[in-house]
């Protein structure tokens, strides 16, 4: 009978985490576990002291430090893979998982399952021939080389990427490899993931090639598996079931989905929401269940918009999240730095980003050139981002699977203000107080449109009094406030005092907030 090895990469939630691990090897299978560097190492902490006394559970040999789109995810399932087969000899299979997927069949159907057809379950599509990437890079994922991360390093991403084009700095794929691409969440045989593991020793071209690939989770696996397996032996098809909504993010299950989950021909279903308690209870007692039959209907897909068309309550045509600007979510930290001079607040941002690695986006809402990922069109527009104000955030939180991200807001968006922080999010907010000259505000007065090249300068001398009263009155409002969590630094404070403020806003050592607060020429015009 097959004995599953899952290979688990995961970052957040170690009590779920804890969880699953024992539901999963509570009935005889393994599982060997990734935990992201960056994560918090209490955390790790914790679910070493949980599992370490169980002999179905081992950890990667090596723990780095995860990005999406990175080879590090590549790497980090390579040593967590190494770790199950040195550990779990008796495996027959290995799982792919992360930590917000759950079974929706028992033990006894999977296993079964697996002992009916001997073959690799992983999809596997032609990289140039399909169509499997709808929008976005496609070739240039290969041709060129990819050492930044486009969501946490976005000008570094596409500045490098331009310079390649630019100078045709092309290269090609090894001559005897066919790129193939799939959802990254595969079942493999341990023969299969044997072979996987012999031909990374002897193949360091193809290593050096797929480490500056973007996105290589999706292309790195799946072409290894075509390379090194006969095709008849080969289920182009994943067994997690996942969807994904009319807005192009990744579908959540809640509670009443459970019917539609366990109907479809999958074994493992992502993404299982954190608040749903209900759904996790009831699929995590199911796992374990014995002589459990299901009417496998694989209506899933249509089922779905029938069920959110009826909304989270049971009420039909009930307004979508989007529509009734639902929470960020209790757990996510959403971090606002309020700047009037914008240049000074994306500086602030740039280095943050290094030293951090926190998701961050400039004034998205004041600014329409913003760089943002197509969210499915919410994004398109000030007018759009605005009025979805909640609903483009949350949808930014699960694109930077991350739950700490950091945005600007210019002082005059008081309204934007008041309404994040009444969610239920913890919010945080660093005010840059910045000293205004009077050639400063001639040109902010000249790029707002209440002057022109043409003005006289008598003009001038009557607005200037009025600009420096709206700039005060914008503070003033700001600092009456009464927000919680609030910071401020201002040009004229010590590097030592802006690192304390800094330290505080965005919960770091001192010593990070020093290299933040050390920026050279923060506050240049």
């Amino acid at each position: 009978m097959s004995k599953i090895a899952y290979i688990l990469l995961c970052h957040k939630e170690p009590e779920a985490i804890i969880q699953q691990a024992q539901r999963l090897t509570a009935v005889g299978d393994y599982m060997s576990i990734h935990f992201d560097a960056r994560a918090k190492p209490e955390h790790y902490a914790t679910i070493r002291k949980a599992l370490d006394g169980n002999p179905n559970v081992t950890f990667a040999h090596k723990r780095i430090k995860c990005g999406w789109g990175e080879w590090s995810l590549v790497q980090a399932s390579l040593y967590a893979i190494e770790s199950a087969v040195e550990a779990f000899p008796r495996a027959t299979h290995f799982y792919m998982l992360s930590g917000d997927c759950m079974a929706v069949k028992t033990a006894e159907y999977a296993h079964a399952f697996l002992d009916g057809d001997d073959c690799d379950y992983i999809e596997s599509f032609d990289f140039f021939e399909s169509d499997w990437i709808k929008t976005g890079m496609k070739e240039d994922r290969l041709i060129y080389r990819h050492w930044f991360n486009e969501r946490t390093q976005t000008w570094r991403f596409y500045t490098a990427l331009e310079l390649q084009r630019r100078f045709k700095l092309t290269r090609e794929v090894p001559k005897d490899i066919q790129v193939m691409i799939g959802s990254q969440w595969w079942c493999l045989r341990r023969r299969t993931v044997e072979w996987i593991l012999d031909f990374t020793r002897k193949r360091r071209d193809v290593m050096r090639f797929f480490r500056t690939t973007w996105i290589p989770d999706e292309t790195f696996f799946q072409t290894l598996v075509r390379h090194l397996v006969p095709e008849r032996e080969i289920r182009t098809r994943t067994l997690t079931f996942l969807m994904f909504s009319d807005y192009g993010m990744p579908v959540t299950f809640y509670n009443d989905h459970y019917d539609l989950l366990v109907g479809q021909d999958f074994l493992f279903a992502r993404k299982i929401s954190p608040e749903a308690a209900e759904l996790r209870a009831r699929l995590g007692r199911l796992y374990s269940a014995e002589d459990v039959t299901f009417q496998v209907s694989n209506e899933g897909r249509d089922l779905y918009p029938f069920l959110t068309g009826r909304g989270r309550i049971g009420r039909r045509f009930g307004a979508r999240f989007w529509e009734t600007e639902g929470s960020l979510g209790r757990d996510r930290e959403l971090m606002i730095v309020i700047c009037k001079k914008w240049h000074v607040a994306k500086r602030l941002l740039e280095r943050i980003r290094q030293v951090t690695n926190v998701p961050a986006v400039e004034y998205l809402f004041n600014e329409e050139a913003t760089p943002l990922p197509d969210l499915g069109g919410i994004q398109t527009t000030l007018e759009k981002r605005t009025r979805h104000r909640r609903a483009l955030m949350r949808m930014l939180f699960e694109y930077f699977e991350n739950d700490r991200m950091i945005i600007c807001l210019d002082p005059a968006s008081f309204d934007l203000l008041e309404d994040f922080y009444g969610d239920r999010s913890v919010t945080r907010m660093l005010d840059v107080q910045c000293d205004f000259s009077d050639d400063y505000l001639i040109g902010h007065a000249k790029r707002v449109g209440l002057a022109g090249e043409h003005t006289s300068s008598a003009t001038l001398e009557r607005i200037l009094p009025t600009l420096r009263n709206d700039l005060a009155y914008e503070a003033d409002r700001i600092r009456d406030g009464d927000f919680d969590r609030f910071n401020r630094i201002r040009q004229s404070d010590s590097v030592d005092k802006m690192a304390e403020r800094i330290a505080d806003f965005l919960s770091i050592p001192l010593e990070s907030a020093l290299e933040i607060a050390r920026t050279d020429h923060l506050f240049a015009e």
